[in-house]
C-alpha cells in the first residue's frame, strides 16, 4: 500500500513568516526594531555639572592659547572652607578622565570616595581637580583646531589653579592620576613633565595601544596619528636615561579589566628600564575607576599623601 505525503510547504512558509514577524518585534537581533543607541555627544570644552557632589564645584578659565573658556571640576576638602584655615595651603591631585573624548564631569563621582576618606580623617586633606582632556583626551593634536589637550592642562590649567586656589604651587604638592585613557595620559605626562609632579598614579591604561603607536611611529590607526615618540613606551625610555627629578609611581589595575594583562606587561617593561614603581592589583574588579576606588581608593589617596610628605610638605 502506498501512502501520500501531504504537501506542507505552504504551511511551513506561513509558519516561518509568522515566526520572523514575531522575532522582528521581540528581538533586536533579527530585525530593525532595535532601540537606537545613544549618539555620542560632540566634544565641548565646557560641560555643565549635573550632579550634586560633596565639596565639588564647576568652574571655567580662559585659555590663553585658544581664546575660549575651558571647564574643570574641583573638589575642595571640608578644611578648605574653615575660616580658621583661610591661609592654609593644600596639595593638589589632577585627575585625568577616561574616554575619548570625555570631559571634566566624566570622573567627578569619585569625589564621593574622596570626601568620605578625607572627612573621616583617614588621609590628609587634598584638592582634586578633574581635567577636561580635549577632543583626543590628554593628547596634543597640532594639526587640529583647539585640540592641544595636554598643553591646555599642563601649561594653562595648572597655573590657573595655583593662581586661584590655596594650593602648594610646587611639584612637592602636586600629583597626577587618571584611569583608562586618562591612565595613558597620566603615564605620558608624568614622564614628559616630572618637574611638575612628585606623585603619579596611572590606572587601567591601554598600554597595548601605546606600544603599537611606538612601533608604528605614532600611528594608532589610519585616521589617528600622534607626534612621533609621544607614547608611554618611548617616553619611559627617554625618562630612564635621566630619571630626574625623582618621580614616585603607583600603577593600579583590576584583575578583571580588559587592560589587566597589558598593564602587567608594561610593568615588566618598566622593570627592564630600572624605573621604580609600586603596584596596586585589585582582585575581581573590572575596568572601572569607580569600583577600584570603592574597594581600594584609600590606598591611592594615601600613596599621594605619603609622597607629599616625602617631598617636604608638613602635615
Amino acid at each position: 500500500m502506498q501512502y501520500r505525503i501531504p504537501q506542507l510547504k505552504p504551511v511551513i512558509s506561513i509558519s516561518f513568516a509568522v515566526i520572523a514577524s514575531m522575532l522582528l518585534i521581540i528581538s533586536p537581533v533579527y530585525g530593525q526594531q532595535q532601540k537606537p543607541k545613544n549618539k555620542q555627544q560632540p566634544f565641548r570644552w565646557v560641560n555643565e555639572l549635573k550632579q550634586d557632589l560633596p565639596g565639588v564645584q564647576h568652574a571655567t578659565f580662559r585659555s590663553p592659547s585658544m581664546k575660549i573658556d575651558v571647564g574643570y571640576c574641583i573638589y575642595l576638602p571640608p578644611q578648605y572652607k574653615d575660616p580658621q584655615n583661610d591661609q592654609q595651603r593644600f596639595p593638589v591631585v589632577y585627575y585625568l578622565h577616561g574616554g575619548r573624548p570625555g570631559n571634566e564631569t566624566k570622573s567627578v563621582r569619585l569625589a564621593q570616595s574622596l570626601h568620605k576618606h578625607i572627612s573621616a580623617g583617614e588621609v590628609r586633606p587634598m584638592i582634586y581637580v578633574f581635567v577636561n582632556g580635549g577632543p583626543v583626551s590628554h593628547y596634543n593634536m597640532p594639526e587640529r583646531e583647539h585640540a592641544m589637550g595636554e598643553d591646555v592642562f599642563v601649561k594653562e590649567l595648572i597655573p590657573h589653579i595655583d593662581a586661584t586656589y590655596l594650593t602648594i604651587a610646587d611639584r612637592k604638592g602636586r600629583a597626577i592620576e587618571g584611569f583608562s585613557q586618562g591612565g595613558r595620559g597620566t603615564t605620558r605626562i608624568m614622564f614628559k613633565h616630572p618637574q611638575r609632579f612628585c606623585s603619579a598614579a596611572p590606572g587601567g591604561a591601554g598600554h597595548a595601544t601605546e606600544k603599537r603607536i611606538s612601533e608604528e611611529n605614532g600611528r594608532e590607526s589610519a585616521n589617528l596619528v600622534f607626534v612621533k615618540g609621544d607614547n608611554t613606551y618611548d617616553l619611559a625610555r627617554q625618562y630612564a636615561k635621566d630619571p630626574q627629578p625623582d618621580l614616585r609611581i603607583l600603577i593600579h589595575v583590576g584583575t578583571k579589566g580588559f587592560n589587566y594583562q597589558n598593564n602587567l606587561e608594561y610593568m615588566a617593561f618598566l622593570k627592564s628600564l630600572k624605573i621604580p614603581f609600586e603596584q596596586l592589583i585589585v582582585p575581581d574588579v573590572p575596568h572601572s575607576a569607580m569600583q577600584i576606588y570603592q574597594k581600594d581608593g584609600l590606598k591611592i589617596m594615601q600613596f599621594h599623601a605619603e609622597n607629599f610628605r616625602r617631598a617636604g610638605m608638613k602635615d
